[in-house]
C-alpha cells in the first residue's frame, strides 16, 4: 500500500509541473488582456481548437502512461523503452501532416464559424503559428508518460519551470515588441509556446541522456514495431477518443458563448477559464498519478488494495481542492486583476467565478474516480461513461446558453452536471469489481 508521503512524492512534481504548464497559458491571457478584449476572448477560442487536436498525442500518450505503470510494477523494465520510442515515432509522422493542413484550415475555413469577423481573424492569426508545436508537445507527451509511468516525476517540475521561463521570455518580447523583438500581438504568443515547446524537447532528450539507464528500460532498439504500437493502442483508442469529445464540447461552450452572448462574455468566459484550470491542477495532478499508483497497484498482483487506494487519494483531491476554492475565493478581485485593469470587466467576472468554485469539490473526487477506470485499463468503459456524461453536458449546456440566453454565471453550471456524472457512474462502476478481470 502506497502511504500518503508516497503519493504525495509522485503528486507534488506532477502538480509542479502542471503549475508551470499553465502558468503559460495564465500569462499568455494576462498579457493578451492588455492587448484588447478581442485578443482575450480569441485566445481562449484559439487555445482550445489546439487542445482538441493536441487530444489525440494526449489519448495516446495516456495508454501508453498506463501501460508503463503496468510494466513498471511487473518489475518488466526492458519493455518500457519499446512503448516509449514506439509512441513518439507513431506520432511523428500525424504531427508533420498536420501542420500544412491545419494552417490552411486555420485561414481559411475557421474564420466563418464565428460570430465576430475580428475574433475570427485573431483566432486564425493564432493557429497559423501554434500549429508548429505539435511535432514538440507529442514527443514530450511520452517523455512524460514515461516519468509518470515508472513514478520519477521530479524531472517534470524542472521541465516545467524551464518551459515555463522560455515561454514568458518570448511573451513579453514577441506580443508587445520588447527586447528588441517585433511587436506581434495574438501571434507573438503562439510563437513563444511554439519555442518554449521546443526548449521542453531538448531538455527531456538531454536528461534522458545523461540521467536515466537507457539499457534497463531497453531504450537501446530503435526501430518500429508495430505490434507495440497495436498493444498501445488497444489501450489508448477509447482515450484518444475520449479526450476528443471532452475537449470538443468544451470548445463547443466557447461558440456558444461568443455566438449568443458575445466578445465581452467571451472574455469574461476565459478569464474564469483560465482561473478554473489553475485551480483545478491539484486535483489534476492526484488524478495523474491515480492512474499510474492503479495501474502499479495492480501490475504487482494486489488488486485488493486498489478500494482502499482510491479512496485515500480522492480525500487528498478534496482537501486540496477546499484549500484552493478559499484561497479564490477570499480575494477574488486580487486574482482578477492580474488579467485585467478594466473595473467593469472585473465586476463581471466575479459571480461566474464563485459559480465555477461551487463546482471544485465534485471535480476534485470526479476526477479520481475517473482517472481510476483508465488505470485499471479498462478505457472502453471509461469512453461510454464519458459518452453519457457529455450527452447531459451538451443538452444542458444548449439550455441554458442557446434557449434559455442566461447569464454567464449560469452557463457555467455546466460543470456541475458534468462532474456530478463523472463522480457517481465511475463510484458505482468502481464498487462492481469488473475491473479486476482486465488483463493488458
Amino acid at each position: 500500500m502506497y502511504s500518503n508521503k508516497h503519493i504525495t512524492k509522485i503528486s507534488a512534481p506532477i502538480f509542479l509541473s502542471l503549475l508551470a504548464q499553465n502558468l503559460i497559458q495564465v500569462v499568455d491571457t494576462a498579457f493578451l488582456g492588455r492587448v484588447g478584449e478581442v485578443e482575450l476572448g480569441a485566445s481562449a477560442l484559439a487555445g482550445i481548437i489546439y487542445i482538441v487536436i493536441y487530444t489525440f498525442g494526449f489519448g495516446f500518450s495516456m495508454g501508453s502512461q498506463i501501460l508503463i505503470g503496468r510494466r513498471n510494477g511487473e518489475k518488466n523494465y526492458n519493455q518500457i523503452g519499446d512503448i516509449v520510442v514506439q509512441g513518439a515515432l507513431f506520432l511523428f509522422l500525424p504531427s508533420l501532416l498536420l501542420i500544412p493542413f491545419l494552417r490552411y484550415g486555420s485561414v481559411q475555413w475557421l474564420p466563418a464559424i464565428f460570430e465576430s469577423a475580428e475574433v475570427g481573424r485573431a483566432v486564425a492569426e493564432y493557429l497559423e503559428w501554434r500549429v508548429f508545436g505539435l511535432v514538440f508537445a507529442f514527443i514530450n507527451l511520452m517523455f512524460r508518460a514515461f516519468f509518470i509511468g515508472i513514478a520519477r516525476t521530479k524531472i517534470l517540475t524542472l521541465n516545467a519551470v524551464i518551459m515555463g521561463l522560455v515561454n514568458v521570455f518570448f511573451d513579453y518580447g514577441l506580443i508587445f515588441g520588447n527586447l528588441g523583438m517585433p511587436e506581434l500581438g495574438i501571434g507573438g504568443a503562439a510563437i513563444a509556446s511554439v519555442i518554449a515547446e521546443f526548449a521542453s524537447t531538448l531538455f527531456f532528450l538531454f536528461y534522458l541522456k545523461k540521467k536515466v539507464d537507457l539499457n534497463k528500460y531497453g531504450f537501446t532498439k530503435i526501430r518500429f514495431q508495430f505490434d507495440v504500437i497495436k498493444k498501445t493502442l488497444n489501450i489508448s483508442i477509447f482515450m484518444m477518443i475520449q479526450y476528443l469529445f471532452s475537449v470538443s464540447t468544451w470548445l463547443l461552450f466557447f461558440l456558444f458563448i461568443e455566438n449568443y452572448m458575445g466578445e465581452r462574455s467571451l472574455a469574461v468566459t476565459n478569464v474564469v477559464r483560465s482561473l478554473y484550470t489553475v485551480v483545478t491542477i491539484p486535483s489534476h495532478a492526484i488524478g495523474s498519478a491515480t492512474s499510474t499508483l492503479v495501474s502499479n497497484t495492480i501490475g504487482a498482483g494486489k488488486q485488493s488494495e486498489v478500494l482502499q487506494l482510491i479512496k485515500r487519494l480522492t480525500l487528498i483531491s478534496l482537501g486540496v481542492m477546499v484549500i484552493m476554492m478559499l484561497i479564490i475565493g477570499v480575494l477574488p478581485r486580487l486574482v482578477v486583476h492580474i488579467y485585467t485593469d478594466d473595473p467593469l470587466l472585473i465586476n463581471e467576472i466575479i459571480a461566474p467565478l464563485y459559480v465555477m468554485l461551487s463546482s471544485l469539490p465534485l471535480y476534485s473526487i470526479g476526477t479520481v474516480l475517473f482517472s481510476s477506470i483508465s488505470g485499471t485499463g479498462n478505457t472502453r468503459s471509461a469512453l461510454k461513461i464519458e459518452i453519457i456524461s457529455l450527452i447531459f453536458y451538451v443538452t444542458y449546456m444548449w439550455f441554458i446558453i442557446v434557449y434559455l440566453r442566461s447569464s454567464v454565471a449560469l452557463a457555467w453550471t455546466t460543470e456541475h452536471v458534468y462532474w456530478f456524472l463523472l463522480t457517481i457512474i465511475p463510484f458505482f462502476y468502481l464498487r462492481k469489481g469488473k475491473w479486476k478481470e482486465k488483463k493488458i
